[in-house]
């Protein structure tokens, strides 16, 4: 990203020929990141997966990954661009999921998050998430504990 100015984000949902910049996104962002096979599985074997991309532009600049089953939008990632951090692009992709889920029926929104994710941590309560519980050794890369977190949605957020 170029200067300091904060970019225009769109947001449309994921299809099959937008894998390869998701994977970039994921590789930029995680240290264990899923494999470009598991996006693609995703993609069409998956039938509750949910994909949102923010666009900075036409490029991916981040996404949201979510399989909603029944009542229930459980996010499975979460990425944005090192480069695009820090301008609120995480926060919005989020709104933008809760909003679109809940229309989509969506009551309830879990997720998993690295104890040591603070900066994660910090948005999920900004946006309403309650701890849940934790799940020991989540993480297989370093045996992290994940801390399970939750919040309810309606229809006109």
């Amino acid at each position: 990203m170029s200067g300091s100015t904060s970019p225009v984000i769109g947001f449309r949902q994921m299809q099959i020929m937008d894998v390869p910049a998701v994977y970039r996104v994921e590789t930029d962002a995680f240290s264990s990141p899923w494999t470009m096979e598991a996006f693609e599985q995703e993609m069409l074997q998956n039938e509750y997966a949910y994909y949102l991309l923010a666009l900075d532009g036409e490029e991916i600049v981040g996404y949201c990954g979510a399989w909603l089953i029944l009542d229930e939008c459980h996010i499975t990632n979460v990425a944005v661009l090192t480069a695009y951090r820090g301008h609120g692009i995480g926060e919005a992709l989020m709104r933008e999921v809760m909003r679109r889920t809940a229309g989509k029926g969506a009551r309830v929104m879990t997720l998993e998050v690295r104890v040591s994710n603070d900066p994660a941590l910090g948005l999920y309560r900004k946006l309403g998430f309650k701890e849940g519980g934790i799940r020991r050794r989540y993480y297989t890369d370093n045996g992290e504990d994940a801390l399970v977190m939750w919040t309810e949605l309606n229809e006109d957020e």
